[in-house]
């Protein structure tokens, strides 16, 4: 069964998900929101640990757990047990997509692995995500979001040059590697569409955090510098940064050399505007602290929403420095619908973020609510894997589901 009441792209698709917390399940949501029928194979009475996180809806569900797992199947197994295993390796011969993101090692020990499902599925499409992926010393290590952005130089980057360092204000390593799991599956999809034939995909979070530090490491690989901590300005880049204004707001302003001139005018810099030596970028950060100083005073005895209104007639890229409900109550977020309201059995109506996929009518994927606990066993089971009544029986009975 898929999400959506008319045929998205990926319906027909059938993914078994294996995943839990952040990053994968992620992606599976987007793998939903495309039309594909996610199966979400949690543990017998617990399931994803994220259902235990907060904060709370009123009725007390996890609100984390809302955030990534939309539009999907729940079905509770226990992957201990041998009947378990052998009724996901049931489950596997008739999906395209396999997703998990177990420690390296783990899904082989399980009789899980992609040698052995594709051996009876040699279409299948097999993503593993972990922290280090499946090779190097750092393997089976352990780590979270926030590691992944102290290790690979995010965390050292983020913050004031005279500050300590700082994680991002999203979970960015996960967000992003979850991209990177969505991505791994849809490009098997088409490969196999080509080929016949499935593939193994290795996404580690750790790779994705590095692939992040691309103009960084282009700056290293160019100048021989480390990059360092800059705050809301660009390294390379002059205006472009978050400037305070007089009645205690923040704006933040960006341009290139088409919009200096503007700038000064709107700002009353009549003298910057006429140096010649400050027209292109490039003068503009080897006098960065003159400008900045110039632009700061400015700023500083105006107020944010009259100053935003000019910036913008005179077509400079410039945006107010907003809370999160600010943000989403803003009337472009609000006519792009990107807050959905969503109905769950026992929360009833509640609301999340649609995805930001549009199609060229306009109107995003529709998407249901997350499933409760093991909601589809008995229907995944009757379905996709043939049991009867009496088998199922039998096995909650054993624990097994």
């Amino acid at each position: 069964m898929s999400a959506h009441p008319t045929p998205g792209p990926l319906d027909g698709i059938t993914v078994l998900d294996f995943s839990r917390v952040l990053a994968a399940p992620m992606a599976t949501q987007v793998l939903a929101e495309l039309g594909a029928t996610v199966i979400k194979v949690e543990r017998p009475g617990r399931g994803d640990e994220t259902r235990g996180f907060e904060p709370r809806l009123p009725h007390g569900e996890s609100a984390y757990f809302f955030a990534f797992n939309r539009g999907k199947r729940s079905i509770t197994l226990d992957l201990k047990d041998p009947r378990g295993q052998d009724l996901a390796r049931r489950l596997a011969t008739g999906a395209d997509v396999v997703v998990e993101n177990f420690l390296p090692g783990a899904m082989e020990r399980l009789g899980l692995g992609y040698d052995r499902l594709a051996a009876d599925n040699p279409a299948l499409v097999y993503v593993s995500a972990t922290g280090f992926g499946q090779s190097g010393p750092d393997r089976t290590r352990k780590g979270y979001d926030t590691v992944f952005q102290a290790l690979s130089g995010v965390m050292a980057m983020t913050g004031e040059p005279d500050g300590p360092p700082s994680k991002a204000g999203i979970p960015v390593a996960d967000m992003t590697s979850g991209l990177w799991v969505a991505i791994a599956a849809l490009t098997g999809l088409a490969g196999r569409a080509a080929s016949g034939h499935g593939r193994h995909y290795d996404v580690s979070m750790m790779d994705v955090q590095l692939s992040l530090q691309a103009l960084n490491a282009a700056r290293l690989f160019a100048l021989d510098e480390d990059p360092v901590r800059t705050g809301t300005q660009h390294p390379g880049r002059v205006p472009s940064a978050a400037f305070q204004t007089a009645d205690g707001g923040w704006l933040h302003i960006s341009g290139s050399d088409q919009h200096w001139a503007p700038l000064c005018a709107v700002l009353g810099l009549d003298d910057l505007a006429a140096d010649p030596g400050l027209r292109h970028n490039a003068g503009r950060v080897a006098g960065r602290d003159r400008v900045m100083t110039a632009l700061r005073t400015a700023i500083a005895g105006r107020d944010r929403d009259p100053l935003l209104k000019e910036l913008r007639a005179a077509d400079i890229p410039a945006g107010e420095v907003r809370g999160v409900r600010e943000a989403l109550a803003d009337p472009h977020a609000r006519a792009r619908d990107v807050v959905a309201e969503f109905e769950h059995p026992t929360e009833g109506t509640f609301r999340a973020l649609r995805t930001p996929l549009r199609e060229s009518t306009g109107a995003p994927p529709p998407t249901d609510a997350p499933p409760l606990l093991g909601a589809d066993t008995d229907a995944v089971l009757t379905e996709l894997a043939g049991l009867d009544r009496g088998e199922i029986e039998d096995l909650r009975a054993s624990g097994v589901i």
